[in-house]
């Protein structure tokens, strides 16, 4: 469920989680590579949200259900509802589902479909996106106003792995 955080306004979501808010200086923000973040906001009463999808789909028995794409997205939607806000009046921004590593899995472009997918079926119309290329993405959310800054992130201020020897074949040390 996410986190209802309208009494604070700096709110950082990572992987599976959502924020919802309506304060006038609040900012959810998040990073994305090949997740896909949806900004959904009623004009009318002035609330919003923004989720982050890991992938499209998975069990809805796995204990990460909130990062799968219609648990995501349905979780946000009541969420705001639940606040007031107006279904039929939502409206939606697109981000994310970058192509971070060259060949390793199409998992950016598929998160990004499922995204347009689901607001096309559900008919929420979709205001602007950013979506592809090769780059991670900073997002910023003003759930207020509707307004959304990107920026894109450079490689070397993206998160990365790195790993150090000597450690046992089934270890990693994360710097």
């Amino acid at each position: 469920m996410p986190k209802d955080n309208r009494k604070t306004d700096r709110v950082y979501i990572a992987q599976g989680e959502q924020a919802i808010g309506d304060l006038p200086d609040m900012i959810i923000s998040t990073i994305l590579g090949s997740c896909v973040s949806v900004c959904l906001w009623d004009p009318d009463l002035r609330i919003g949200g923004m989720n982050h999808i890991l992938v499209p789909e998975g069990a809805v028995s796995d204990a990460r259900a909130l990062s799968f794409g219609a648990n995501a997205m349905e979780t946000l939607i009541n969420a705001l509802m639940k606040s007031g806000a107006n279904r039929a009046g939502l409206v939606a921004k697109v981000f994310g589902g970058a192509s971070i590593v060259t060949g390793l899995s199409d998992i950016g472009e598929r998160n990004a479909a499922f995204a347009f997918e689901y607001l096309r079926i559900e008919g929420i119309p979709c205001h602007s996106s950013s979506v592809g290329g090769t780059q991670a993405r900073q997002i910023r959310f003003w759930p207020e106003n509707g307004r959304v800054r990107q920026r894109f992130v450079r490689e070397a201020e993206a998160p990365s792995v790195q790993l150090n020897v000597p450690l046992s074949s089934n270890e990693m040390e994360l710097l």
